[in-house]
């Protein structure tokens, strides 16, 4: 099971974003083709689960990860962004598989050396 992260925890994030890019709900809601209540609900948290439609468009919109968004409201364990954001950066054609289990591998080997 997907423990989710919160309505509250995507709207803050939401928020922090706009305004730190010195965006109005209005402006935010036109680039992402959803009204400016929704987004407001958003970022209030009175929406429990948004679209990933909507997700990618917020995060289009305010050049914020899609991946970020999905795990915030639960769609997407954290580990599996952990383990596969490195991967998910190149293209198909841009490492073997066996180049991305050696960075995978290497990663792990990281993350020990931290204790």
């Amino acid at each position: 099971m997907i423990k989710k992260i919160g309505p509250i925890k995507l709207g803050n994030q939401l928020k922090a974003v706009r305004k730190a890019k010195g965006l109005s709900l209005q402006a935010v809601s036109e680039m992402s083709k959803i009204s400016a209540t929704y987004l407001q609900k958003l970022e209030s948290g009175m929406v429990n689960s948004p679209s990933p439609r909507v997700l990618q468009r917020l995060g289009e919109s305010l050049d914020v990860s899609y991946l970020l968004l999905m795990r915030l409201v639960g769609y997407i364990p954290k580990d599996y962004v952990v383990k596969n954001a490195i991967v998910s950066g190149f293209d198909d054609d841009d490492l073997t598989k066996e180049e991305q289990k050696a960075v995978a591998t290497f990663i792990l080997y990281l993350k020990e050396q931290r204790d």
